[in-house]
């Protein structure tokens, strides 16, 4: 007879997946500062909707033009030393953000130099940190290890933004030290993980074989394909968070402290979910689910873009993020948990293109998209092609609509 499957708490038990837990949520907590801190201070620099859009894409850059390096690096060192280096190099460009506020009056283009070096940071990070959850936890454990790590992540994301817009009223210096500080402490964090010289069995050669790999591999398997791009596609078009500045300003009339607030209610609906899923793994039918999911994901977006009430506003971002939160753990579970370890940061580096394109460069087709047509009109238009673009994928990828276990 089967034993149980492991309560998702007993996780908890393992200190090298404490140490990247804790590493996770204070990586997550100064992301999430920062970024209403960023958001916020740009927008006060130039009241610019393209401007907030272009902090996007300057950290999405890095991510995209040197994913086939981060990945090999990621499969050919030790994965520890790479994420603790990266979150070292974030502290230093959260410094950075610290002396530009405390300078006063400043240009904007210093902002966008300093999310360049955050993006290139994260760029080595992501495919590092993503690499070495998998080689700390056992097999059957995959899915609930990645629902925690993921409501680890979201809840520094619930009280990040809030945070972060409190704090504002002291100034975007003290935002942006405080996201410096908790970087440094990930650094420390992640160092203290125990070597595991197995979860890298060989260092692969330097060809461009072994670094379009993750790519190839990924173009191999229709199921992970169509779980990355129909992530890819759905936040791209229905990304609402570049605009949040503009709609706490100019729509809802909440200042810095409802825009953390906006910001935080993604993140409330991702971690409750994530708790859910931790304890209640999807077992059965998880194409389906996936695919019901980013629709809902799409029709909250129309809701929100169509609000000018904050209490109805909150409650559709919370939709956003439970949904959406129903992606990410379908998605990285395939990802993670049907690729080689020796090439699973070449994998991972792939993926977290994608995932950058999904919500950085969404940041930047959003705001360009709002310069042009205005903020609401922006966001109910990306929430009608979210619904849309879940109803394609279904035709599209077949072998992804008809997906019932999430591990084989």
């Amino acid at each position: 007879m089967l034993s149980p499957a492991p309560s998702g708490w007993t996780l908890f038990r393992n200190r090298d997946f404490r140490l990247f837990g804790g590493a996770r949520f204070l990586t997550g907590l100064a992301y999430q500062m920062q970024a209403v801190a960023v958001g916020w201070f740009v927008y006060d620099l130039t009241r610019s909707a393209l401007a907030l859009g272009l902090v996007g894409l300057a950290s999405f850059a890095p991510a995209m033009l040197g994913a086939l390096v981060t990945g090999h690096v990621a499969d050919t060192y030790d994965r520890r030393r790479i994420a603790a280096l990266s979150y070292g190099l974030l502290a230093l460009a959260g410094l950075g953000l610290t002396a530009l506020a405390l300078s006063g009056a400043a240009p904007v283009w210093p902002v966008y130099a300093l999310m360049i070096l955050v993006g290139t940071a994260r760029a080595f990070a992501n495919p590092a940190s993503q690499a070495l959850l998998p080689t700390l936890v056992p097999r059957e454990q995959f899915g609930s290890a990645i629902a925690l790590n993921s409501s680890l992540w979201q809840s520094a994301s619930v009280t990040g933004p809030a945070f972060g817009g409190l704090l504002y009223a002291l100034g975007p210096a003290v935002v942006f030290g405080l996201a410096a500080a908790c970087f440094a402490l990930a650094a420390v964090s992640i160092i203290g993980i125990r070597p595991r010289p197995a979860a890298v069995a060989t260092r692969p050669a330097v060809t461009w074989s072994t670094l379009l790999a993750g790519l190839t591999y990924i173009r191999s398997q229709p199921v992970v394909l169509g779980a990355i791009t129909l992530d890819l596609v759905a936040v791209l078009l229905g990304g609402a968070t570049a605009l949040l500045p503009i709609f706490a300003q100019e729509v809802l009339f909440v200042g810095p402290l409802g825009l953390g607030l906006l910001r935080s209610m993604p993140a409330l609906g991702s971690v409750l979910m994530a708790i859910l899923l931790a304890h209640r793994p999807l077992t059965r039918g998880v194409g389906p689910r996936l695919l019901i999911a980013v629709g809902v994901f799409g029709l909250a977006t129309i809701g929100f873009g169509l609000s000018t009430s904050l209490p109805l506003s909150m409650a559709c971002l919370f939709v956003t993020g439970a949904a959406d939160m129903v992606s990410v753990y379908v998605r990285q579970s395939l990802v993670q948990g049907e690729t080689p370890d020796a090439m699973r940061g070449r994998v991972a580096a792939v993926n977290t293109v994608f995932i950058g394109a999904s919500n950085e460069l969404g940041e930047f087709e959003s705001g360009t998209l709002a310069a042009f047509a205005g903020a609401v009109p922006a966001v109910v238009i990306g929430g009608v092609a979210t619904v849309a673009v879940a109803a394609l994928w279904g035709r599209l990828f077949p072998a992804l609509r008809r997906r019932d276990h999430l591990i084989t």
